[in-house]
């Protein structure tokens, strides 16, 4: 099993340029700040619908420029 975390580092620059606030950010998105939050920490991994809304948001970046995919603990192949 897998699963797709923000790429921090990515998502800051991005809203930056975009001249956006974390708090503007996730109002675009229709979430809330404080799950913003935890999607830029990593406790929490973004849905298919929010990260399509994302890529809409901060076109021209691509899926693997804003997310990484990862394993998931306890599931071995």
């Amino acid at each position: 099993m897998y699963q797709v975390r923000i790429n921090t580092k990515t998502i800051w620059e991005a809203i930056a340029r975009q001249n956006l606030s974390q708090n503007e950010f996730a109002l675009k998105l229709g979430v809330s700040s404080g799950y913003m939050s935890q999607l830029i920490c990593g406790t929490r991994s973004p849905s298919p619908k929010l990260r399509r809304k994302m890529l809409e948001i901060l076109v021209p970046l691509t899926f693997d420029d804003l997310f990484v995919v990862e394993a998931k603990n306890g599931c071995q192949n």
